[in-house]
């Protein structure tokens, strides 16, 4: 089971297609290295941009993956 979560683009790794990302439950900290979605294009993900990311395990927040953009 997942939960669905809202985050911001901090940055994005086109070589390993990863994001760093600021939550919108944390608005003071970033998560590294999140994967993102190879079905979304690197283009897409430019800095302050919002993103949906599916959250597989809450204590972990690097088990999620950003899975659409908005």
């Amino acid at each position: 089971m997942f939960v669905m979560d809202s985050a911001t683009v901090v940055d994005f790794d086109a070589g390993g297609h990863t994001a760093t990302l600021r939550f919108a439950s944390s608005l003071t900290s970033v998560v590294v290295g999140v994967p993102v979605s190879r079905a979304i294009d690197g283009a897409e993900m430019v800095t302050g941009r919002r993103v949906a990311v599916a959250v597989f395990d809450a204590a972990h927040p690097l088990d999620a993956m950003v899975v659409g953009v908005h």
